[in-house]
């Protein structure tokens, strides 16, 4: 089967959803994606794990989905979190996205509702079916308790539509394992900030990127350099970022990256529940990694 054509190379962030106590602020919404895009910035995703997808409400989802369009307005592709553990509402959120013009979807592995990997093969082409845009298989195995085995991914790679994957599984092996199956056949972006630098070196197309939020052009020249033959020079620039990195998921994503956020004043610390502020210690810890790279 034909590689489908790829979605972006580089970063695409996985970006905050601002909120107020009422809902979501898009005032602050749209200032962030301006900058983001402004930065050099590949792709955003939206309304993912980052995005609070999951404590969205139906309308909020959709209508950030909508809004995240319309102020794009195609200067770099729209990624929409889609998946669920709710294969109807996933669906319907998938068409939603679609139809709204987005240019992919994520769809994770359902969480709660865990299936085999059978069912995933199954399930995704679910997901193909309904959609007009390329479907992004998303591998979380620390948040779902479901995780995609290289065999699997192998049969995902023949259903028309499935295009890519985002690899947050955090084992190297199985990683290598999947590009050996499927590199050929589906484009793989990392989907852990730690490990952008050695994906690329296995021929992955760039990261999904949590710390992209706080640092996107940054993120963008660890890939830059790479690609360029710097491969120390973006190695030193994994490094650098190191600390940054571990303190924004030394608690659970995205309560670090939106006191970060906050911090650099592009939101409020407001997220929803069952995530609540960060503790002070962690905080500092923040608060130091981000001073010592200059980000504050």
């Amino acid at each position: 089967m034909a590689k489908t054509q790829t979605i972006f190379e580089g970063v695409a962030t996985a970006l905050i959803t601002p909120m107020t106590e009422d809902g979501v602020n898009y005032e602050q919404y749209g200032r962030l994606i301006d900058w983001q895009i402004e930065q050099g910035i590949d792709a955003l995703v939206i309304a993912g794990t980052t995005g609070e997808g999951s404590t969205l409400s139906d309308e909020e989802h959709k209508e950030c989905i909508r809004f995240a369009v319309e102020k794009v307005a195609g200067r770099v592709p729209v990624i929409a979190g889609t998946g669920s553990n709710d294969t109807e509402y996933g669906k319907q959120l998938t068409r939603f996205a679609c139809e709204a013009g987005a240019d992919a979807c994520l769809v994770v592995t359902p969480y709660y509702n865990k299936a085999t990997q059978g069912g995933l093969v199954k399930l995704f082409k679910e997901y193909a079916e309904v959609s007009s845009v390329p479907i992004i298989a998303y591998n979380v195995p620390s948040r779902t308790g479901v995780n995609i085995e290289p065999a699997t991914y192998a049969k995902l790679a023949e259903i028309d539509g499935i295009a890519a994957i985002k690899e947050a599984n955090g084992d190297i092996s199985k990683i290598v394992s999947t590009f050996a199956l499927v590199g050929d056949k589906l484009d793989l972006y990392s989907g852990n900030d730690d490990q952008i630098v050695p994906l690329l070196a296995m021929g992955s197309k760039g990261v999904i990127s949590v710390l992209s939020n706080v640092v996107p052009a940054e993120t963008r020249e660890i890939c830059s350099r790479f690609w360029a033959g710097d491969v120390e020079g973006a190695a030193t620039l994994q490094c650098k970022y190191n600390e940054l990195v571990a303190s924004l998921f030394c608690e659970v994503n995205p309560i670090p990256v939106k006191e970060a956020m906050a911090v650099l004043g592009y939101c409020d610390p407001i997220l929803r529940s069952p995530m609540y502020r960060m503790e002070e210690a962690n905080l500092a810890r923040l608060k130091a990694a981000m001073k010592e790279v200059g980000v504050i």
